[in-house]
């Protein structure tokens, strides 16, 4: 059912009033919407004549491992130039609201736990973190020096993002969250996602074989649009806060600034 994003069907509110278990899978156009480039969008000025299978791939790092530390850190800056958005705030309001929110993302910004989220699983980790390349575990702190990159502070190895390059496997940890709340949810949201993108793709068709209440928020349909109970065709800053406000009204913890 494709509705008009200014008008929240009166069932999905009263569903959602009465979820105790909520999924939500975002991608990457809710951080769009705070000014954060896409991955396509970030092979923007100097970094135009690279492929993102250049930038992007442990190949990639072997062959040239400074390339790849720089255009993550350029990265990292246009990300921290950007905010939350009304999108994020609402979220971290329905969390607060509804007894079990899992919130899955494949966005590697932060943005949500920027915003206050707190039960975040990041499907494609975080472009903030590193880790050791030849023991693939998470390093936190390390010697300074003038190495790009640095160096693993336990064995010498280099340190890379904790991010998932093409080629990659997701954590199967996080994996098994995210399906495990696809399972259980009574209502999943997907939001701001191209719904191509595997295999986060397939937990919204987890959820409805589930016998979820499934409901996209996108500004363009996507393959998933015709199977989803809803289809708010809009942005995600626009349509969660009108939802959040709908179904608990002048309680709604989000502030005018963040609107």
């Amino acid at each position: 059912m494709v509705m008009n994003p200014l008008l929240i069907p009166t069932d999905l509110v009263t569903r959602l009033r009465t979820a105790r278990r909520v999924a939500v899978l975002t991608g990457a156009g809710i951080s769009a919407e705070s000014g954060v480039p896409t991955f396509r969008e970030a092979q923007t000025g100097l970094w135009a004549r690279y492929n993102p299978e250049e930038l992007a791939t442990p190949e990639a790092f072997r062959r040239n491992p400074r390339l790849v530390w720089e255009w993550y850190a350029w990265r990292q800056e246009r990300v921290r130039q950007a905010e939350p958005n009304a999108g994020h705030y609402a979220l971290v309001e329905m969390e607060r609201r509804i007894a079990e929110v899992a919130l899955i993302t494949q966005n590697v910004d932060g943005l949500h736990r920027r915003a206050g989220s707190q039960q975040v699983v990041e499907l494609h980790g975080n472009l903030f973190r590193v880790k050791c390349f030849a023991e693939d575990r998470p390093v936190e702190n390390w010697p300074e020096s003038a190495n790009i990159p640095p160096r693993c502070p336990h064995c010498g190895s280099l340190l890379r993002p904790d991010v998932v390059w093409f080629g990659e496997s997701l954590a199967a940890s996080a994996l098994r969250v995210a399906e495990q709340a696809a399972v259980t949810a009574e209502i999943f949201f997907s939001i701001g996602t191209s719904a191509l993108v595997y295999p986060a793709a397939n937990l919204p068709f987890t959820a409805l074989a589930a016998g979820a209440t499934v409901v996209e928020i996108n500004p363009q349909p996507t393959p998933l649009s015709p199977q989803v109970t809803f289809s708010l065709n809009g942005p995600a800053g626009v349509i969660l806060p009108r939802l959040v406000e709908q179904v608990w009204g002048d309680a709604v913890g989000i502030s005018e600034c963040r609107l």
